[in-house]
Formats: structure tokens, sequence, C-alpha cells
């Protein structure tokens, strides 16, 4: 599928730094547990501005939001309030496909520092994601984001800021440490649980839900993490609140990503999709071109049923 989804000139993100200390990604850890949090990651600055993007998204105003199979999503009356218009949603996928401030958040400075020293000197991003959990929203089952963005080389991997408290009361992630180390895709099945969305969930892998761990974040703090660790999230049970995150997904630019099926005549070796954005370093496969393949849409809940 083609889109005529882009936008062509981001918001530049990191502002005005001066006084306050940076963080920087602990490869030690990320090495060993297969994620890392940095802490104030983005200033109060880039939280107010996300958070006003975070609405203004869900409100319809950068453009339609659809469900994944192209129906049209009412996005509330106009005089609703903004909370009672973002609680409408779970999650929303390539806003960056919509704002011009979520495509410039892709190429945060500090997020290219951590990726470079991370995945090596030329990193792409193929994804973007919101998740406006609010009360009574379900969380994602376990999973491993290797399996829904195949690579070739291992280097899948997240950033995923807070732009609230995450918390185990209002469904923060959960990883098993060291579960990427093995570097096996594990499969995947659907399940009927409410306590999570409609995505599958993976299975057959020899760690127990008691291995687990929360990442609890102050809002504005992100937690780094590789493609292979084995994740999830927990309901929001937490009366009244949201909890809002933005996750970019990245890998090594030097790496086809095989994200789509073969076309006519194409060898499976060679299946590259490139609806991409350089984030640092070269492109070596500059040479084909970019296409705007996907679109922004709102992922199901389980509210009007799955759409598997």
């Amino acid at each position: 599928m083609t889109t005529d989804q882009q936008l062509t000139e981001p918001v530049e993100f990191f502002n005005d730094q001066a006084g306050r200390p940076l963080p920087a990604v602990d490869l030690d850890q990320y090495r060993r547990d297969g994620f890392a949090v940095m802490e104030g990651f983005l200033s109060q600055e880039e939280l107010d501005v996300l958070r006003s993007e975070t609405t203004r998204i869900c409100r319809g105003e950068l453009g339609e939001l659809v469900h994944k199979g192209g129906s049209g999503v009412a996005a509330g009356p106009e005089d609703m309030a903004d909370l009672d218009v973002v609680r409408q949603f779970l999650c929303i996928h390539f806003p960056h496909k919509l704002s011009a401030t979520m495509l410039g958040l892709i190429s945060h400075p500090l997020a290219v520092a951590s990726l470079v020293e991370i995945i090596g000197p030329d990193v792409k991003a193929m994804q973007s994601m919101m998740f406006v959990k609010s009360e009574g929203k379900p969380g994602q089952a376990w999973h491993q984001d290797e399996y829904f963005i195949p690579t070739r080389d291992r280097s899948l991997t997240a950033i995923w800021m807070a732009l609230d408290d995450a918390t185990v009361n209002n469904g923060c992630l959960w990883v098993l440490p060291g579960s990427h180390q093995p570097g096996v895709i594990y499969p995947e099945r659907v399940i009927d649980d409410d306590r999570f969305d409609c995505t599958t969930e993976a299975y057959r892998f020899p760690y127990r839900d008691e291995d687990s761990v929360p990442v609890e974040m102050a809002a504005g703090s992100a937690v780094v993490f590789n493609g292979y660790l084995l994740h999830r999230s927990m309901p929001n049970k937490a009366p009244g609140s949201l909890r809002r995150a933005v996750v970019n997904h990245y890998m090594s630019a030097q790496s086809l990503l095989p994200w789509r099926p073969p076309r006519d005549g194409e060898h499976m070796a060679m299946v590259d999709d490139r609806d991409v954005i350089i984030v640092a370093g070269t492109d070596p496969y500059a040479w084909k071109g970019f296409e705007q393949r996907h679109r922004a849409y709102v992922r199901p809940d389980r509210e009007g049923g799955c759409e598997r």
C-alpha cells in the first residue's frame, strides 16, 4: 500500500537545555538486560509540547484518523473536553505521518546519540507509536518487537518516552531482563484475555511471569530496549489517570528492512521497506529512493471488536 501522508518540515527538538544534566544510556546494563532507563530525557518544555500535540492528533486536527482496516474514526464533538477526547484512544500508529512535532521527535539529539552508541554510525527509523492508556484501557501481552518489525541484523531498538509518570498502577511496561540475549524469536498466538488489547501473545519461551520486573518512570524519562526483549504492559487501574507515551523504533541503516511481502519478481532476500527516516550517518541504500507506504491508524483495543 502506498500513501500520500507525508510531512517535509519536522519540528526541531532539544531547545534550551542549559543547566540541565543530560542523560546517557548505560551500555553495560543495556547489553546485559536488554533495556536501560534514561531519566530526564525530555525537558518540561518538550513534555508540554508533546502532550498538546497528542490532543491535537486525537482531535483529528492534523489529519483524518482511521482504523487499521481503513474506516474513519470519530474524534468526538468540538465541545468535548480535551482529556475526554484523548481518553477515547489506546494507541495511534505512525503519528509522525500527521504531526511535524512527532516527526521531529524521531531525530531528537539525545535519541540519536544513544542509538549511535547502541546500533552504530548509520541509523534509520521506521515506526512511531503514540500510546494513550486511560483508566480501564488494556495493556499488551508478552511480545518481542522484532516479531512485528523484522530486521536482518538484530539491530531493532525502541525508545519509549513517558509523557506521564508510568507506574505499576497505571500500566507501566514490564520486562524479562536478559530475554534478548538468546536471539530467539518466539511464536505468537491469539488470546482472549481482557487484560490485553487485540494483539497476539508470545509463548514457548523459558521465562516465568515471576521473572519480570516493572519499568516505572517519571514523566520525561525514556527507556531504550532491544527488539528481542520480551515485554508487556498491564491495564491502567489508576482512577482518572492517563499513561501517555511515545515510542519510536530504529535499526541499522546498513541492513534491509523486510517489512512487507516480496513484490512480483522480487527475491525474498532483497525485500526492503523504504518508508524510513535516516537519523544518523549515511544510507547505503539511498539509490533505492524512499516511499510513503504507511499511514497513521488507530489500534483496536477490544472496544467494538478486534481487527486481526
